[in-house]
């Protein structure tokens, strides 16, 4: 397996490459920038990368890049796109088959209890309030992920979480319906600040090469702030 850690190949303020090749193209997203979605106009992870995609190889007339992975706004981390419409299909159907490996790193308030554990729930949009919560089963979708301790940051606990579903703000939701809201999520309630977003970092990505079936793990380095924030 190769694993793309560290050593981000910086193109711009806010442009990180974690990897590249002709099939797919890995970068790391800051918090508060969208990965895709705003109109017309607006920049995104997503027209971002065609931009560089169609500068660097002076590509002629429109650019292919298709959405695999794709972070909430205030989340930081790894995001996965493909250059052709093959690798598309071949990583996106990974991600429907739960062979795509997704290990996020959280600041939650509190000490978190158990230390380690599993949150499986149903959930479903509140389209009123405009955030997801916990349901019945006939209600929703099942959502799974598990969570361990790393160490406490002050009033917070550092944790590790392996998702195993990709639901809709599943982290915030499951993790702050257990009392232990993402540090800065003041949707799900979060009390204590956090510069630039929230407290959550998709930190590794695990995924086999759509053409070359070889296994890549993708890291983005945590930010300093996970580790400084006051308390």
């Amino acid at each position: 397996m190769r694993s793309c850690a560290g050593g981000l190949r910086r193109t711009s303020s806010t442009m990180h490459i974690l990897y590249e090749d002709n099939h797919v193209i890995a970068l790391v997203k800051p918090p508060g920038f969208a990965t895709m979605g705003l109109p017309e106009g607006e920049e995104t992870l997503f027209t971002q990368t065609k931009a560089y995609i169609k500068k660097k190889y002076a590509k002629p007339g429109e650019v292919y890049l298709g959405v695999v992975s794709r972070l909430d706004v205030p989340v930081s981390g790894v995001v996965l796109f493909a250059r052709t419409s093959k690798a598309a299909a071949r990583l996106n159907e990974q991600f429907r088959e739960h062979t795509v490996e997704k290990v996020y790193v959280a600041l939650v308030e509190g000490t978190i209890t158990p230390a380690e554990g599993e949150c499986v729930d149903h959930l479903g949009e509140d389209r009123r309030h405009r955030k997801m919560t916990r349901t019945h089963s006939d209600e929703g979708k099942e959502s799974k992920l598990r969570y361990r301790t790393l160490r406490p940051v002050g009033r917070c606990s550092l944790i590790e979480i392996e998702l195993e579903t990709g639901r809709k703000h599943q982290i915030r939701v499951q993790l702050a319906s257990r009392g232990f809201p993402i540090r800065g999520d003041v949707k799900y309630g979060a009390k204590l600040p956090f510069p630039g977003g929230i407290a959550l970092h998709a930190w590794k990505l695990t995924f086999s090469h759509p053409t070359t079936k070889e296994r890549i793990e993708l890291v983005a380095p945590l930010p300093e702030m996970f580790s400084e924030t006051p308390s």
